[in-house]
């Protein structure tokens, strides 16, 4: 009797871990639909369930970065982009974003850092770095003028 009650405790344990994955994953999905629909309220809200539900969601973070940043929402912007790179220091679109944050404020040092660390891990967003670089050329104060 004992066995069949841990077997049936088991069971509920099981479907439970199954339901709270297959929930997760349907908010991160549902968000990126919602994203892609220009729906930032209604994906913003999926994001962060699905947050709930796993916070090493790294992409979730990275698409609530991407909807503070269309609500200009400095802030929370950047806190998700931390977030995505506390879990994964070598996500690219993330690094390519706090590269843009940093040369937004003119912090040039940050910045030649940053896109230093990104070329020793860039894979499709090489290209983006050149424009930072260039960027930061043509921004950074000259000395003797």
């Amino acid at each position: 009797m004992i066995k069949i009650i841990n077997l049936v405790t088991f069971f509920f344990i099981s479907l439970s871990l199954l339901s709270s994955a297959i929930a997760e994953n349907s908010f991160f999905e549902e968000g990126k639909i919602k994203y892609n629909e220009k729906k930032y309220e209604e994906s913003k809200f999926l994001f962060q369930r699905s947050v709930v539900f796993n916070p090493k969601d790294q992409d979730s973070y990275l698409y609530l970065a991407k909807i503070y940043r269309f609500e200009d929402n400095k802030k929370e912007e950047q806190k998700n982009i931390n977030t995505v790179l506390l879990l994964n220091p070598k996500n690219e679109e993330a690094n390519y974003l706090l590269m843009e944050i940093e040369l937004k404020k003119s912090n040039y040092s940050k910045v030649k850092e940053l896109a230093e660390n990104f070329s020793k891990f860039c894979n499709k967003l090489c290209d983006k770095k050149t424009l930072i670089l260039e960027s930061l050329e043509n921004l950074e104060p000259k000395n003797g003028s």
